[in-house]
């Protein structure tokens, strides 16, 4: 059974410095959500330096459950592309990939989905 002990520090203050400037975004929005379950900190370090090494990627927020870590991101081809990373890097993990109606594009008329990806660790 993995590990469920916490740093002193809250994960959501330690990561208040990696966040990337909006570009042309809202700073709270997201395309996807990315759940880790349970609290691993190993799965959570190997998510946050993905995120690190991907300059085009953003974090909107993170919010720590008792059960996880959810990770709100600005990409959905990103949070999809962790999902098989961390059942490559972990594996007996599953993933589960869900979407929801967003809204519509005005200009083009494109449906707007919102990704979420799960990843829960056996």
């Amino acid at each position: 059974m993995p590990s469920s002990s916490r740093s002193s520090k809250p994960l959501s203050k330690a990561l208040t410095y990696r966040y990337k400037p909006p570009g042309d975004k809202h700073e709270n929005y997201f395309e996807a959500k990315l759940q880790l379950r349970p609290y691993d900190e190993s799965m959570i370090r190997f998510a946050i330096d993905q995120i690190d090494n991907n300059n085009k990627v953003r974090i909107a927020k993170v919010v720590e459950l008792k059960t996880g870590v959810d990770f709100y991101l600005s990409s959905r081809k990103f949070a999809a592309m962790m999902g098989k990373k961390l059942k490559k890097k972990f594996p007996g993990g599953k993933v589960l990939v869900t979407k929801t109606l967003f809204g519509q594009n005005k200009q083009t008329s494109k449906i707007i989905y919102r990704v979420t990806v799960l990843f829960r660790l056996n």
